[in-house]
């Protein structure tokens, strides 16, 4: 007894000392407490399987391979680079509509958010035999529906290559500097975010592709200071708000017959295509078009055969209307869709021509994701919030509206990857104290057949740390009850006052108040909470799934009802015992930069610093299609651009200012902090600036993170 008593003394301090442990921003960035999770999963349709890519980078090696969904049992061995002489290491892997052959991605080389060149392997599973695609890097290759064809993109024209002959045809041959054949350009791909502008019919009997003509387009210039004697300028097209777009085209080639012909929708000349896209019935593309302001949408049917058209579907809205990608077909040709016309985004029934059948889902919350349809059923699936904004829970209802029930009855964040025969479900969830689970359920009950990931070794290594949970609750400001979270030191004593740090984003749509794992971002706040700072983040006006009325009242002036929203929350959070109202940070990027330096200036009362890293400074300095949706043109909206940019007002600055940014930033250009620098000198104003060089809006690479969050640490800790 006395042994065990012993014992017990000497353990109790080394377990408190245990959860002592202060997280470094070192350990941040070298991402020591990432959790594990599934990568590359692909549900296989000829079996109760799933394909999961496994990657060796040490040994460069990589394999496919195959998993039983009920048992976890390794299935088979699909492919592997260690066994296939001809085969390189490889990072993504893509299958033909059978399963019978893979497009294997290797070398690929990054162009912006989400465009890279590679090269690729085509791998076929019977004979074991693989091939390369191309002699050169290309883009977004996509097999044919019935895998004996591949498209793909090289220098700006598109090619399909005839797999069985080795053969290749070349669609287009103007590609050039200003024409993009079958690839979006710079503004599609990081605003209506997709890359490959090209889609195959049911059959494969035909292709579609956009054509964009960018010789009207604005070019903008960026110096790269690389490794050499001399910096070399970086040019691409890219249009600013209130500038010329690219004119954007269809077209339609006949594979047999080898003709090319340019798609007519009426005696309409879209402004913008957002999506394009074949129903099940192999004549049918369906085309969406919206105008420049974006608040008109519409849905064409277009036959192939009879190259004709007409508008199935309008949507529009006083503000504007969003792009999504919740277009379903079902095999009699009806589709599913959804809209916020009601006030918040729900599901929609209708018939091919249009007609409305049902509205599926209503209620004061919103449909935030819509995972599928079960033919078998009648049953389809989708995320929503009606559990709270702050969650995410899956549901199934039938078609007609009825029998609805939850697939996840867990609060918090909740997501769902479907077996392709929908028999069974891979659930994910997490929350702000659990790191991402994985378990495998079966739909029709709900039921748990195994647990696939729990991330336990992550939980007990944060054990050993000084973490502090984050308290959710809401906060009234401006006669709006807004989401907020806040992290107080692990021994916070509320008799008490600590300095506040801020963190928001704010744009349109948006959430960073949400019930959900942290990211390396929580993790760094986690260590200033640590050190004795307390942080809080709240969701004002503007931001999403709490209604369109309530994310659409920032039209045609972005930041001024945020900016309001976030000064009077320092506001009312500096009047609590605990806080000390002189000392009141605020901290964003992009988006957030601008709301961050819009508030120290605004709020210079109640903010005594702000860091803003890569921040839009003027709107005008912004593209067209996401800065018109919410603002229109300049042209037509001046004092909507110009009465809320900071570096118009400079002599308001009177705290502690960060100024962050790369020098190679292709989407928030570094023009914008040049300005505001410009702004702040010629009003004699003191501040802090840093430009990272060639680094772009993300500004990571080798050890810029970690420089940057010690950059910013500091600068909190020296001036709050």
């Amino acid at each position: 007894m006395k042994l065990f008593r012993f014992a017990q003394i000497l353990l109790f301090p080394l377990a408190l000392l245990a959860q002592e442990k202060e997280i470094t921003n070192e350990e941040i960035w070298n991402f020591d407490f990432s959790a594990k999770s599934l990568e590359e999963i692909h549900p296989l349709t000829s079996v109760s399987q799933y394909s999961v890519l496994e990657l060796d980078p040490t040994k460069r090696t990589s394999k496919v391979v195959a998993y039983d969904y009920a048992t976890a049992k390794l299935a088979g061995e699909i492919v592997n680079s260690a066994t296939s002489a001809l085969l390189p290491y490889f990072t993504s892997y893509n299958f033909s509509k059978d399963e019978s052959k893979l497009l294997l991605e290797t070398d690929s080389q990054q162009i912006y958010r989400r465009s890279k060149r590679a090269q690729y392997f085509v791998y076929e599973r019977t004979t074991k035999k693989s091939s390369l695609l191309f002699g050169a890097k290309v883009q977004e290759p996509k097999f044919s529906p019935d895998g004996s064809k591949v498209a793909f993109v090289f220098n700006r024209n598109i090619y399909i290559k005839e797999l069985a002959f080795n053969s290749i045809v070349q669609v287009t041959d103007d590609g050039s500097e200003h024409i993009i054949n079958g690839l979006t350009d710079w503004v599609y791909e990081e605003e209506f975010g997709f890359v490959r502008a090209f889609d195959w019919n049911a059959d494969g009997s035909a292709l579609v592709f956009m054509k964009f003509d960018e010789t009207q387009v604005p070019t903008y210039s960026m110096d790269i200071v690389g490794q050499g004697l001399y910096p070399f300028p970086y040019t691409f097209k890219y249009p600013k708000a209130g500038e010329n777009n690219a004119v954007v085209s269809l077209y339609l080639f006949k594979v047999e017959e080898q003709s090319l012909s340019k798609i007519k929708l009426g005696e309409e000349q879209p402004y913008y295509i957002p999506r394009i896209q074949f129903s099940p019935n192999k004549n049918k593309l369906v085309v969406q078009t919206i105008n420049r302001h974006q608040n008109h949408l519409k849905l064409w049917s277009y036959d192939i055969e009879k190259y004709s058209s007409k508008v199935i579907l309008e949507e529009t809205d006083k503000a504007y209307v969003d792009v999504h990608d919740n277009l379903r077909f079902l095999k009699d040709e009806s589709f599913l869709w959804t809209s916020d016309r009601d006030g918040f985004n729900h599901l929609y029934h209708y018939k091919a021509d249009g007609t409305l059948k049902k509205q599926i889902t209503e209620g004061y919350w919103e449909v935030t994701r819509f995972f599928g349809f079960r033919e078998k059923t009648k049953e389809l699936y989708y995320a929503s919030v009606e559990s709270g904004s702050t969650g995410r829970a899956v549901f199934s209802v039938k078609l007609n509206g009825t029998s609805k029930r939850a697939l996840t009855p867990e609060k918090g964040t909740n997501g769902v990857a479907f077996s392709a025969d929908y028999k069974y479900y891979i659930h994910t969830y997490e929350d702000s104290k659990t790191p991402t689970i994985y378990n495998l359920r079966l739909t029709a009950s709900g039921k748990i057949i195994r647990s696939i990931e729990d991330n336990d070794e992550l939980k007990s290594k944060l054990a050993e740390y000084k973490i502090s949970p984050k308290e959710f609750s809401t906060i009234d400001v401006n006669g709006n009850d807004l989401n907020m979270w806040m992290i107080k030191p692990k021994d916070f004593d509320p008799n008490k006052k600590y300095p506040l740090l801020m963190f928001q984003y704010s744009g349109p749509g948006s959430q960073e108040v949400s019930n959900e794992w942290s990211d390396e971002r929580d993790l760094w706040h986690q260590s200033l909470a640590q050190k004795g700072i307390i942080i809080a983040c709240v969701d004002g006006r503007g931001t999403g799934f709490r209604g369109s009325a309530f994310k659409k009242v920032t039209y045609m002036q972005l930041v001024y009802y945020e900016t309001l929203d976030q000064i009077e929350a320092a506001r009312i959070l500096g009047q609590k015992s605990f806080i000390d109202e002189e000392r009141i940070g605020i901290w964003g990027w992009s988006y957030g930069g601008h709301m961050s330096t819009n508030c120290l200036l605004k709020g210079n009362d109640v903010f005594s610093l702000a860091i803003a890293v890569a921040p839009v400074t003027s709107w005008r300095f912004y593209d067209t299609i996401y800065t018109e949706r919410f603002m229109r043109t300049p042209q037509e909206n001046p004092d909507g651009y110009d009465l809320n940019s900071p570096f118009t007002y400079p002599e308001l600055l009177k705290g502690d200012y960060l100024l962050i940014h790369g020098s190679g930033d292709d989407n928030v250009h570094l023009q914008n902090t040049m300005q505001m620098v410009e702004a702040l000198v010629q009003a004699n104003k003191t501040f802090e600036w840093m430009i990272y060089p060639d680094k772009n809006h993300g500004i990571y690479g080798g050890n810029t993170r970690l420089h940057l969050y010690n950059k910013m640490t500091n600068f909190i800790l020296t001036k709050l």
